[in-house]
């Protein structure tokens, strides 16, 4: 792997780039409020992050991301639009011991605009593939967008809906919603006897109530899991399309006419393919070959969970390493963090001792 000076060299270099694209470089903490990141994330992130424990400022992480502490300083009271730049190291646990590094320098370029966004998507790509072409490197792109809009089409209680939009990123654990709600695997087993003591009527339990919910919540969420029980399975069409939707892997022009086919079934999908389209036509306007341009509809759904648009990645030869680079669109995160307020925002990092390494042919 690179050493941190020849890293920190090709970091200097792309931040210059970025800064010509108009971008102002910003600065972020290194220690984050653990408490911004756990309510975005879940406890999940606790199995990439560094944890520790300040005495006055309580729980924090060393820092996993840019993205949000910048996107919280932009809606503090940044101005429109926006490019930012930033430069610094980020921190992952990793789960094997491996020559992957838990601390590495990391580049980035967000983008703050709501006047074009496809316009944005396409110039955070474009800027990144002609700083990237030296390297020869794959290009993969995603829609995360057109996956939610088909979710949200489904002819299902809005339940339903919002469970499998929880767990977009978790593909395992969708999968396994959608077969219970196409009807194609049970209940679990604690659920059901649940359901069938609250069928007979049976008392749950006499034990005092103690935790953070109150009897009115518990009350509610039991009602849930009976209208749920009670409403019909997805149909099997449906639970078709979509994974047909889930297993879209072509190249974009291919793709796109993929998915023009299924609007007719999927009428929801249609403004996002929409979008595809003009995003398309304005990455080949700044340049972009798209015709060799690779399309995965579930491109992004292991990653942060931030995104909610179009995503995508750019890889070396070894198929070991993470990802050179990687971006997308975050909409939904700058309403979360500006308390009401919202811009349409994408960016996209790079991983500057990667790079040094494919530059100078070291070993990864």
């Amino acid at each position: 792997m690179a050493l941190k000076g020849a890293a920190r060299a090709e970091a200097d270099r792309l931040m210059a780039a970025f800064r010509a694209a108009g971008a102002v470089a910003v600065e972020a903490d290194i220690l984050q409020p653990a408490e911004v990141l756990l309510d975005l994330y879940g406890e999940d992130i606790r199995g990439r992050a560094y944890v520790t424990a300040d005495p006055i400022r309580g729980e924090m992480m060393l820092r996993p991301d840019f993205t949000v502490p910048v996107v919280q300083m932009h809606m503090a009271g940044g101005a429109e639009p926006a490019r930012y730049c930033y430069l610094g190291e980020v921190f992952r646990k990793q789960e094997h011991l491996t020559d992957r590094k838990s601390e590495y320098f990391q580049v980035g370029y967000e983008v703050f605009d709501r006047a074009n966004p496809v316009q944005a998507d396409a110039e955070v790509f474009a800027l990144f593939a002609r700083l990237l072409a030296p390297l020869n490197l794959r290009a993969a792109t995603g829609d995360i967008g057109i996956l939610m809009e088909a979710v949200r089409g489904l002819k299902t209680l809005e339940t339903r809906k919002a469970a499998l939009l929880r767990h977009i990123w978790r593909p395992r654990r969708f999968t396994q919603l959608l077969d219970r709600f196409g009807g194609r695997s049970p209940a679990p087993e604690p659920r059901a006897r649940l359901l069938a003591a609250l069928a007979s009527g049976e008392t749950l339990t006499d034990a005092p109530l103690i935790g953070l919910r109150s009897g009115a919540e518990i009350d509610a969420r039991l009602a849930a899991l009976q209208e749920d029980a009670a409403a019909p399975p997805i149909a099997a069409e449906e639970v078709a399309r979509l994974n047909d939707l889930l297993n879209l892997s072509a190249k974009s022009p291919a793709a796109l006419t993929h998915l023009r086919d299924m609007t007719r079934d999927m009428p929801a999908i249609a403004a996002a393919t929409d979008r595809m389209e003009a995003r398309l036509e304005a990455l080949s306007a700044m340049g972009v070959p798209v015709d060799d341009l690779d399309f995965e509809a579930s491109h992004g759904r292991t990653t942060l969970e931030y995104y909610d648009g179009f995503v995508f990645s750019f890889h070396g030869p070894d198929p070991d390493l993470p990802p050179i680079a990687s971006g997308g669109r975050y909409d939904a995160l700058t309403e979360v963090l500006g308390q009401g307020r919202s811009i349409p925002a994408v960016g996209g990092v790079i991983r500057p001792g990667l790079v040094a390494d494919l530059t100078e042919g070291a070993p990864c």
